[in-house]
């Protein structure tokens, strides 16, 4: 990751392994096929998708069911560094 580029793979749940609390903390926006989503859970730019949140549904260990979306990925800083 450099200074101007936001991960390639991030995750907003600390157990995960593409968890980073610094692309985190400095503010991280993602455009999916074009429109600003507010909701990404999780997100792969070489892959081409996002997981959003499915309602508020949860699972049986009480976290929140997501869907996957695939499509055009675009990350971005909200802030500069």
């Amino acid at each position: 990751m450099t200074a101007a580029t936001p991960p390639d793979r991030l995750s907003v749940h600390p157990d995960s392994p593409h968890y980073d609390e610094a692309a985190l903390t400095r503010g991280v926006g993602v455009r999916f096929k074009g429109v600003e989503k507010t909701n990404v859970e999780e997100y792969s730019v070489a892959e081409g998708w996002i997981r959003v949140a499915a309602g508020g549904a949860k699972d049986r260990f009480g976290n929140a069911m997501t869907l996957k979306l695939k499509g055009p990925v675009e990350p971005y800083f909200r802030d500069e560094a």
